[in-house]
């Protein structure tokens, strides 16, 4: 979801957060089954110039908004960090520009990536909606029409790898980012491999049919992850995102749903009524949608095959004594926890965990944790049969779902040993392993057993 206000509440002086940015109010966005939140940011509040008021702008700012992004993260959701409103020189930011500006915009992404960088379930949206302007100046920069210098997205690109960011990175399109023709002529250099592209797509927007989307997206699809960075209806309806989210599940593009706030379902478009997550009925459809994904565990996998065992690379190492054994059949309660396009599935190899080449997806488990506690040593042993060297990070939840990173480890072909140390926490709630994938791989990894 799109959680609008974290923009203009700072910029129009009278708080932070548009509603609750609770637990409580994170939890209503994840019973949607939602695993990412938008969350839209403003440059001179998050740099504290331009005359914001102090207890809104600066280090208030920073904290309010990297206290949401743990809460986030702890309910089990990636943050996308986007830059919505920016200004030149030493206007006050109240809304979006034709494009970032060379003034301040790449040193409000050198220090969102810096406060950010060890957080990998975090996205960077480099800009939330370029328009009037040319392909060229989207990607190098130029003088815009006003007079002022504006950014483009490769000098974004570059302040955020600079500060030390590995996590993946949007790049909205021209047109409003309705507009991907020519996203992959003019793709940024990404060191990383890590760029993703995304699009705004409306019912009042100009790419509103499938005809368009088959045209202009799906070929930058099938290079680069999409992302469908806010889509939306201005009919209080859901049948236009309907059709939208059902062509995106049949490409692999994801999608965010604009916004999780109590507007209008029209003027907004607001997709709930109160923040508890009673939906508008343009909301309904996406509620409705996302529900039966999550029912479906895989949705964007490439064919049926995608949760089939995979061929073993040979015979898994015994499992016995294990405390999770899941080479007998049993899940033992473990499922995705965010990335939803992912899945697992069962088999006499092991828990057979299903990559789209999208995202940093985690899987996770809760059961069967007697003994475990923090120093715990915990061994996964795992295949990586097509021999692509991905990169897992174990991880635990303490008693309040906040996630403990322990270190990564890159996966050898075959079966591989992984053994790691249980962060210093109170209480632990699961255990699990995040993919980092900077590839973009499709395929499966394979879970024996976990023992401690």
């Amino acid at each position: 979801m799109d959680r609008s206000g974290t923009e203009y509440a700072c910029a129009q002086g009278w708080g932070i957060f548009d509603g609750p940015s609770d637990a409580s109010s994170v939890s209503a966005i994840r019973s949607w089954h939602g695993d990412a939140v938008r969350v839209p940011l403003n440059e001179d509040c998050w740099l504290g110039i331009n005359g914001v008021s102090p207890s809104y702008s600066g280090a208030n700012y920073r904290n309010a908004i990297e206290g949401y992004v743990q809460t986030l993260n702890a309910a089990g959701m990636v943050a996308v960090l986007d830059l919505h409103w920016n200004a030149p020189g030493s206007t006050l930011a109240t809304g979006q520009q034709v494009m970032a500006d060379a003034d301040h915009s790449p040193a409000f992404w050198s220090s969102v990536a810096a406060a950010f960088k060890g957080d990998p379930a975090v996205v960077f949206d480099l800009y939330n909606e370029p328009h009037d302007i040319s392909w060229s100046c989207w990607l190098n920069g130029c003088t815009t029409s006003a007079g002022w210098q504006a950014a483009g997205m490769q000098q974004l690109l570059d302040a955020v790898r600079n500060a030390g960011a590995t996590q993946p990175v949007m790049a909205g399109g021209l047109n409003w980012s309705g507009d991907l023709s020519s996203w992959l002529a003019n793709e940024p250099n990404d060191p990383l491999h890590q760029l993703a592209a995304s699009a705004h797509i409306y019912n009042f927007s100009a790419c509103n049919t499938e005809s368009c989307w088959n045209q202009t997206i799906a070929p930058v699809a099938a290079k680069v992850p999409v992302v469908t960075g806010e889509i939306g209806e201005n009919d209080c309806a859901s049948s236009f995102i309907d059709s939208y989210m059902s062509w995106a599940d049949s490409v692999g593009v994801s999608y965010i749903g604009w916004t999780w706030d109590t507007w209008n379902c029209s003027s907004g478009p607001a997709l709930i009524t109160d923040y508890s997550g009673t939906p508008t009925n343009f909301g309904a459809g996406l509620q409705a949608h996302l529900a039966t994904l999550a029912a479906s565990s895989a949705v964007f996998a490439p064919s049926a095959s995608s949760s089939s065992p995979p061929p073993p690379s040979s015979p898994p190492p015994s499992s016995s004594g294990a405390q999770l054994d899941f080479t007998n059949g049993n899940t033992n309660g473990w499922s995705v926890e965010w990335g939803s396009d992912s899945s697992v599935a069962p088999s006499g190899q092991g828990l057979v965990l299903g990559l789209t080449g999208t995202g940093y997806p985690g899987f996770y488990g809760t059961t069967g944790l007697s003994g475990l506690g923090p120093g715990s040593a915990v061994t996964y042993t795992i295949d990586d049969p097509s021999g692509t060297p991905l990169q897992i990070e174990p991880f635990a939840q303490d008693g309040s779902w906040t996630v403990h990173f322990a270190p990564a480890t890159t996966l050898g072909p075959g079966w591989n040993t992984v053994t790691w140390t249980v962060p210093p926490e109170t209480g632990i709630t699961a255990i699990g392993l995040q993919v980092n994938d900077s590839s973009n791989f499709v395929g499966q990894l394979v879970l024996a057993s976990a023992r401690w």
